[in-house]
């Protein structure tokens, strides 16, 4: 028998003794559940109240993480180059040149180029490092708390701020301020208002078609903050549901078993591709609507 099929037959029967063992202990029977709240697991609980209309919690800590890895990472990088790059200084510079190259200037022209690419690529690493933090656990959940020498700590959790529709939102608005200023300084009022009518369009149709695109440039706002908020809270979601949060709700622990391996293929799905590709997206529609507003052409 080969080395696949004898790895591939053990672990076939560690998951059947694990199955046997869960129904062992717990039994297959439904149990109801009342306490497991899911929802609870996004709910912002303060943990002091500061001055002004901000508390800190939990949300507000992963905007402190994700900040100071950003600004950390590139003052680290920036006062570290030399001519023989190491791995993460050769990674930035990769980072540098393909966002410049591929995401800035194929969207813009250089001088346009010049004075955004900052705001994109700043956009882009905060994003980053927030979508990945996001899939560390840490103890943060003020709900459920675990005793540690006497001491009731907060239970790991996975969160993310851009699971909370306010950080989408907040970064969704200066894009969206940024390109209608840039379009405004670029074209006058009017310029720009004529910019926003499709080539060719004349007479009573107007009516219909202007309301139309002045509408559009507002649902871009909302496609920024929805797409990146709902990917990332839905990403959570599923994984906390594979990961045992369903079998909680439907009161069967033997159900957790099955579902245990989809919700680690969920997590390592939502690490590698969809934490980056959020980021990715995110820059790329920044570049085209901040190039779109200073084109001559609609």
């Amino acid at each position: 028998m080969s080395t696949r099929r004898k790895l591939t037959f053990g672990l076939l029967g560690v998951y059947i003794l694990g199955f046997l063992v869960i129904i062992g202990i717990f039994g297959a029977k439904r149990q109801d559940n009342t306490e497991f709240l899911p929802q609870n697991e996004f709910k912002l609980d303060t943990w002091l109240a500061l001055p002004g209309p901000m508390d800190l919690n939990k949300g507000v800590l992963y905007l402190l993480i994700t900040t100071a890895l950003t600004m950390g990472t590139m003052l680290y990088v920036s006062k570290r180059m030399q001519a023989h790059p190491n791995r993460l200084q050769t990674a930035v510079e990769w980072l540098y040149t393909g966002m410049k190259d591929k995401l800035v200037k194929d969207n813009m022209d250089d001088d346009m180029a010049r004075k955004w690419f900052p705001l994109v690529c700043t956009l882009f690493v905060f994003i980053w490092f927030s979508n990945m933090i996001g899939y560390l656990p840490l103890p943060v959940n003020t709900e459920h708390t675990v005793s540690v020498f006497g001491y009731d700590m907060p239970a790991f959790q996975l969160y993310a701020a851009t699971a909370n529709v306010s950080i989408p939102l907040v970064l969704s608005l200066i894009v969206f301020f940024a390109y209608n200023i840039e379009g405004l300084r670029a074209k006058g009022l009017w310029g720009y208002t004529k910019s926003m009518i499709p080539p060719g369009v004349k007479g009573p149709i107007l009516i219909m078609i202007f309301p139309l695109e002045i509408l559009s440039h507002f649902l871009r706002l909302i496609s920024l903050t929805v797409r990146l908020f709902a990917n990332l809270l839905a990403g959570h979601m599923l994984i906390q549901f594979m990961s045992g949060g369903l079998a909680v709700l439907l009161g069967l622990e033997v159900l957790a078993w099955f579902t245990l391996p989809a919700g680690i293929a969920i997590f390592l799905f939502e690490v590698t591709l969809i934490a980056t590709l959020q980021a990715f997206i995110f820059a790329i529609l920044t570049c085209i609507y901040l190039g779109s507003a200073v084109s001559e052409h609609h």
